[in-house]
């Protein structure tokens, strides 16, 4: 027989959304179930990417006054894109008057995990969610199968799918799990980490004649670095001493500090926007709503917008019963996914070499790039979209 769970919101997924969904409902007085396949060292080891917008690392430090946020994190008030080794730099506060934080996601997730346990959260590890059934319904249910392969069930009044780009809530939402709107570049990013400190104290978004270079760190100790790729690239082919002349070769003007590389991977562009966030009684949230190239560094933070607003519905439904929140949830939550979407898309071409790309193409890119960084309205564009907008709760 199947074990059975009441609660008032199911979440499936345990990465930053679901857990910053569990804190706001609890916040409001709502029960969640938090369901996750991974065990807790697995997601707190899966090394990601992690620049924070302000309104996120604001929001970070309002749920856990103790979040290493500021401590372990990096303030970084602005980024430099380089054009052929000429630098120009971003300074975002003198522009816009905030900042962003370089906060690797996994360190994010080991304080909201330490955090929602330490509250008593009912989050759950090893739980692989199977499907959803019943969203049409006041009383959707989450099919599940705990770690020993025994059946489990959560009897929920809200499924929130914050599964990933993997979803299996995505497929009772939009239909099927590829429903919407696609887009894959012809290249990827080969990324490598290096134990080595910075070689930069900001970000270098590199465009040479050799290709696109992104430098960034992860702390004091390690590196990690980009270079433009092949998307068939195989990340074992190339040795290290290789690795080290592409990623110079691209950054013109600065010495890269090098360092043993132990972590190499081959990262796909893509971008993805499910055709449907929300059916019934379950809405989509995070990567499985929606996924963006890295180069806007929107990821993470797409994912905590999406969730500021659906708190929100879900408080007006559950407690007031009050449904036009949530009717209008999808609609507010796009207007930010396709601002971002158009950023991410945007500083990706900009900043990268197509691989049909003739000398027109190439200059008129450079072109593009000195219209942006010597224009005061372009620089403050993209410092406005960086250090990210106002959140907008429903």
């Amino acid at each position: 027989m199947s074990t059975t769970v009441r609660t008032q919101v199911a979440i499936v997924g345990a990465g930053p959304a679901g857990l910053i969904l569990s804190h706001l409902l609890e916040q409001s007085g709502i029960s969640s179930v938090v369901i996750d396949q991974r065990t807790r060292t697995d997601i707190e080891s899966t090394i990601r990417a992690g620049i924070l917008e302000q309104g996120t690392a604001d929001l970070l430090t309002e749920i856990d006054p103790n979040t290493r946020v500021h401590s372990v994190g990096q303030r970084h008030d602005g980024i430099e894109l380089r054009i052929h080794g000429e630098p120009h730099r971003i300074d975002f506060p003198s522009l816009v008057g905030r900042s962003v934080w370089l906060y690797p996601q996994h360190e994010a997730l080991k304080d909201l995990l330490a955090l929602r346990i330490g509250a008593g959260q009912d989050l759950r590890f090893g739980v692989t969610a199977l499907r959803v059934e019943d969203a049409d319904t006041l009383r959707p249910r989450v099919i599940a199968q705990d770690a020993d392969g025994a059946s489990f069930e959560i009897d929920a009044d809200f499924v929130v799918g914050a599964d990933g780009s993997r979803s299996v809530v995505r497929p009772v939402v939009a239909g099927a799990s590829s429903e919407g709107y696609f887009r894959e570049y012809p290249f990827a990013w080969f990324g490598i980490l290096c134990d080595a400190p910075p070689s930069a104290d900001e970000l270098i978004y590199s465009n040479s004649a050799d290709g696109f270079a992104l430098i960034s760190q992860r702390s004091a100790e390690v590196q990690r670095m980009y270079f433009q790729c092949d998307p068939a690239t195989d990340p074992n082919a190339l040795s290290e001493a290789q690795i080290w002349q592409a990623l110079q070769a691209r950054v013109p003007g600065t010495t890269l500090v090098e360092g043993p590389i132990f972590q190499r991977d081959v990262l796909r562009f893509r971008s993805f926007v499910a055709r449907e966030l929300r059916r019934g009684r379950a809405a989509l949230v995070g990567d499985a709503a929606h996924t963006v190239p890295p180069t806007g560094a929107k990821g993470m933070n797409l994912a905590v917008a999406d969730v500021v607003i659906l708190a929100r519905a879900l408080d007006a439904l559950l407690t007031d019963g009050d449904e036009r929140l949530i009717d209008d949830y999808a609609e507010l939550a796009s207007r930010r996914i396709w601002k971002a979407q158009h950023f991410s898309w945007w500083m990706t071409s900009m900043l990268h070499t197509a691989p049909d790309a003739t000398d027109f193409d190439r200059r008129r890119q450079a072109g593009e790039l000195r219209s942006v960084v010597e224009s005061e309205a372009g620089r403050t564009f993209i410092a406005e979209a960086y250090t990210g907008w106002p959140f907008v709760a429903a």
